[in-house]
Order: structure tokens, then sequence, then C-alpha cells
């Protein structure tokens, strides 16, 4: 009688472990290696996955509901549109636009022009079709100014730290 528990026992622990498993990790940043934004998403993913979503960074940090959402549940940038580069520049050096719970400079120096090209380029593709509203892929990105540009070569990657993150 013992012996069938507890292969049921294992059976069951078994299929648990593999049920979650299989479920952990599976998705992954939707940019290949080899093009120029992927460190940005990497980055992204690393530093802003806790708060907000983007499919293209596979970050699901906003709250799906409203009513249910945390105080630290960013924008969902798979629907809004961030753009030009500069304003997205602001909201990392300056902790968003609201200054209530984004921490400022989460990423800095060239790391955060990084992260910055790749939101300005991804955000906003998936938002609704609002007539009478532009649609974000037809808005410019924008550059860098070059004073940010040339700050940013002095800065470290990481605060206190002169060498970036691997």
């Amino acid at each position: 009688m013992r012996r069938p528990l507890g292969v049921l026992a294992l059976a069951a622990a078994a299929l648990s472990v593999a049920a979650l498993a299989s479920a952990c990790g599976t998705e992954k940043i939707a940019l290949s290696k080899s093009n120029p934004l992927y460190q940005g998403a990497v980055l992204f993913n690393q530093r802003c996955a806790g708060c907000h979503s983007l499919s293209y960074a596979a970050t699901h940090g906003s709250a799906a509901n409203v009513r249910t959402a945390q105080y630290n549940n960013g924008p969902n940038f798979n629907i809004r549109c961030e753009r030009p580069l500069a304003r997205v520049l602001y909201a990392i050096e300056n902790g968003g636009f609201s200054g209530q719970i984004m921490p400022q400079n989460i990423v800095v120096g060239e790391q955060a022009i990084e992260v910055a090209k790749f939101v300005a380029t991804y955000a906003g593709r998936q938002a609704p079709k609002v007539p009478g509203t532009p649609v974000c892929i037809r808005e410019p990105v924008g550059s860098v100014p070059t004073a940010i540009a040339q700050s940013a070569a002095s800065i470290p990657s990481t605060p206190g730290s002169n060498a970036p993150i691997p």
C-alpha cells in the first residue's frame, strides 16, 4: 500500500516541477542580437521590467487593469507612444514625468541613450487606432541632443562605477 502512494506522490511532484519549469523564461526579447537596438532592449528588460510593459523587451510590469494597479505599475509602452527620443531621455534622467516612483537615472550615460533609442523606436506599436490622433510609428523618433551625447560619453555606465554592466 505504501509503494503505490509513494509512486503517485513522486509522479505528481515530477509533473508539477515539469509544468513550472516549462512556463518559466519562455518569452524572449523580440529583437535579433544583430539589431543595433538589442542592447537597449536587454537593459530595458533588466532595469525596467518590474514596472513597465513592452513586448519587444519581453516585459510585463504594467497593470492590466487600472482598478487593480499598484503604485509601482508604470505606463504600458506597448500602447503608449514615447517620442521623441529627447522626451524619453528626460524621463530616464528625472524619474519619469511625475517624479513619484520611477528612480532617477536608473540607467546613465551611453546605456541611457541605448534604452531611450529602444523605447522611442518600439513604444506605441500596439496602440489602438483612435480617429484624430497621430499614429505613433509615423511620429519622428528624433535624435540625441548633441550636449547629451557629449556628456554621456564622460559618464560611467552605472552610478558609482567605471565599468559597464555586462
